[in-house]
């Protein structure tokens, strides 16, 4: 059983719970509810613009014809009808080169995989970690739509901006549209099977969203098709996986977000500036972005001084390996500001640690509290079901084990990967209402639920 731990001095408590109540309850209040699709999402009607509109039908010299049309006539063009696009779309109309076009201007403090250089009317954006242990940078130089672009830049991929037609290869990147008041720019996304976000569910139920991949491999024709402005993607250094250097190649626009690569909470959620140069949206990020990591931070300070801490363990078997987070990981420093003694925080790795069962075992056999297991686990038969050993651990025997699974929907959606990005303050204060529920008695689970007996 877990001790009983000394809470805080009763006024410290009190003061840092008036103000994280308030902004806690302001950004849940912001959360959709879980949302249950009807029986019919997901299948195309026979009026589906989707299904009446197939690039397979199209001869090959027409579809050539279109693609290069497209691509001849981008940047401030009229679009294709199609998808509604976002509304701050006007083009400067009288360039003026002593006019300053950006007004409002970031910088990244907690991010350290990207930077941006502000010039009159355009930005050169740098992305130095698109992956881990990356040995290239990228680049990319956005133009504001109607002004010229400048010279010197040649090997520089150029983009207009504000965006007002984009493709996502990731559902991570669906909560920087919808708290930049975007999503309606969203035209596409490789794979709509585990969107979670409600908005954007509805937008794939009326068919107004194009799927563009097939398995693993992107229909290329479909994408240029679209005429994105933009695409955001990934990448892993494993060209036998990557996609960007093909989108590339045949002139789409395509921008690597490295928000995955962040070992910091708030560095991984400042990344929503990275996605605000692209729409202009600077102001609205930073504004959005500090009442994040100012309730982040205030609920580190509480957790600052406790005397003493649960054991905490993470993870589960799978497929005779289990993959522990990493002691300098986004998920161990998570748990670290929550307050727990992470049994693997020793460790100096920043991505998962592959153990066998034995070892984790001998480390986390007696831990207070069992965290982030299968996605699949409701209940604590859920994982005696899968393997019998894990009823040996006492975290499962005591009823300790949490599982970040709260808010899934029933296409697969889990909104922990989705929101869960952007939401850290959220997630930090779902883990200290676990890990000491006497600090937060008003704050409800949001994105985790205990297992059922």
């Amino acid at each position: 059983m877990m001790e009983q731990f000394r809470p805080l001095d009763k006024d410290v408590v009190s003061l840092l719970q008036r103000g994280l109540r308030q902004a806690l309850a302001s950004a849940i209040e912001r959360m959709p509810f879980p949302y249950r699709p009807s029986s019919a999402a997901g299948k195309k009607g026979k009026n589906s613009p989707i299904q009446d509109f197939s690039l397979l039908s199209v001869p090959k010299s027409l579809t050539i014809v279109l693609v290069v049309g497209l691509l001849v006539t981008g940047g401030c063009r009229q679009l294709p009808s199609g998808p509604s696009v976002a509304e701050n779309s006007a083009c400067v109309t009288d360039y003026d080169p002593d006019t300053d076009y950006f007004p409002d201007k970031i910088q990244p403090e907690y991010a350290q995989g990207f930077s941006v250089d502000y010039y009159n009317h355009y930005k050169l954006v740098t992305v130095t970690q698109p992956w881990t242990a990356a040995n290239e940078t990228f680049k990319y130089l956005l133009v504001q739509c109607g002004t010229p672009t400048p010279s010197g830049f040649e090997a520089t991929q150029v983009i207009q901006v504000p965006t007002q037609r984009v493709v996502t290869l990731s559902t991570t990147y669906i909560p920087h549209l919808e708290l930049l008041d975007q999503v309606d720019a969203l035209v596409g996304m490789d794979n709509l099977s585990f969107v979670y976000a409600p908005e954007v569910r509805k937008k794939i139920e009326r068919d107004q969203l194009i799927e563009f991949s097939s398995g693993r491999t992107l229909d290329m024709e479909r994408l240029l098709i679209s005429a994105p402005d933009l695409i955001m993607a990934y990448g892993t250094g494993d060209p036998d996986v990557d996609s960007y250097n093909r989108l590339m190649q045949v002139g789409l626009p395509v921008a690597l977000v490295g928000d995955y690569v962040e070992n910091s909470p708030l560095g991984r959620a400042e990344w929503l500036l990275f996605t605000a140069l692209f729409f202009n949206q600077e102001a609205q990020a930073q504004r959005v972005f500090g009442e994040i990591a100012t309730a982040y931070e205030s609920l580190v300070e509480l957790t600052a001084h406790l005397s003493a801490q649960p054991t905490v363990f993470s993870g589960f078997s799978y497929e005779g390996t289990w993959y522990m987070s990493g002691g300098q990981s986004y998920a161990a420093q998570l748990l670290n500001d929550a307050g727990a003694a992470y049994l693997w925080a020793n460790n100096d790795s920043t991505v998962t640690i592959p153990l066998d069962f034995e070892s984790v075992f001998d480390q986390a056999a007696t831990a207070d509290i069992w965290v982030n297991v299968s996605q699949d686990w409701l209940s604590r038969d859920d994982a005696i079901a899968t393997d019998p050993r894990y009823g040996q651990f006492e975290a499962l025997k005591q009823g300790n084990v949490f599982n970040n699974n709260a808010r899934m929907n029933n296409t697969g959606g889990n909104d922990y990967w989705e929101s869960g990005a952007v939401n850290p303050h959220i997630i930090l204060a779902d883990l200290i209402k676990i890990f000491h529920p006497e600090l937060l008695p008003d704050h409800e689970l949001v994105y985790y639920q205990q297992l059922e007996p």
